[in-house]
């Protein structure tokens, strides 16, 4: 992929579907890249959606399920995918970052025995499902998987607009909105999405894995609250940081259901 006059283009050399929306201001230069879910399993109602002026709302790009890609504005103009939205400092980080909104159902409800997206009220496969409790939340809930094809994609996506654009961060709409938004939620594995797009090699990566079943904390020592249940033997983490006797990692399996699981374990557990 490349990007020319603020345009993206696919492997084939050509411009990626390009449909221009006017909820847009004006241009700027993107610090942040915003990830988000359409909270529908279709991307064709996402478009039709961005392109009403009554809407009030778009992204620079909407990645469906099979990897296509629609651009809707140049990523040097701002679109309106944030909304009212803090992060370091900053507010309204529509003025701030470029938005990517990957087609997903979100949060589900159960219907008549079927997992339904509540938005546009299509069932989804038990198999595209997953059971966990968000970071912001305090229960456990059902969440549409995001494809192993749309994720490569958005990597690769990811990975480009960082480097054109010296991007600082990637965050989601949940990190900058977290009492409004929930996206992309828990089936987004964002740490590691995070570390491709911010061009972290994995060599780089200080390696562990769980020695035995071990708790996971909120701080450094015994007195804290577990994250979650127990990680298994052989669990796979990355240490980002050392307190004493203690490591905080970030769990790089999808345990219990959850994906990107940070958090504090006695280093005496951890082997290499």
């Amino acid at each position: 992929m490349k990007i020319l006059n603020h345009l993206l283009y696919a492997n084939d050399g050509k411009q990626v579907s390009y449909r221009a929306t006017p909820n847009r201001g004006s241009k700027y230069s993107p610090t942040y890249l915003v990830m988000h879910y359409t909270a529908a399993t279709k991307a064709a109602g996402s478009i039709a959606w961005f392109l009403k002026p009554e809407a009030k709302a778009s992204a620079h790009l909407v990645i469906d399920k099979d990897g296509t890609i629609t651009q809707f504005a140049p990523f040097n103009v701002v679109t309106w995918h944030a909304g009212v939205s803090q992060w370091n400092g900053l507010n309204g980080l529509n003025s701030y970052s470029i938005g990517i909104e990957l087609v997903n159902g979100g949060k589900l409800i159960k219907q008549g025995g079927k997992w339904v997206c509540p938005v546009d009220k299509e069932s989804v496969p038990d198999n595209d499902v997953i059971i966990a409790k968000h970071k912001n939340e305090t229960v456990e809930n059902a969440w549409h998987e995001y494809s192993e094809k749309q994720l490569a994609v958005a990597i690769e996506v990811a990975t480009l607009l960082v480097k054109t654009y010296a991007l600082k961060d990637v965050v989601g709409h949940e990190d900058i909105a977290p009492f409004r938004k929930s996206d992309p939620g828990p089936a987004f594995p964002m740490g590691s999405f995070k570390s491709k797009a911010m061009g972290r090699k994995d060599e780089t990566l200080d390696l562990y894995k769980t020695s035995t079943e071990v708790n996971i904390r909120k701080g450094a020592g015994t007195q804290f609250e577990t994250v979650t249940k127990m990680l298994p033997a052989n669990t796979k983490v990355t240490i980002l940081k050392r307190e004493g006797t203690w490591s905080f990692v970030e769990v790089l399996d999808t345990v219990h259901g959850l994906n990107d699981i940070e958090g504090w374990i006695s280093a005496k557990y951890l082997v290499k």
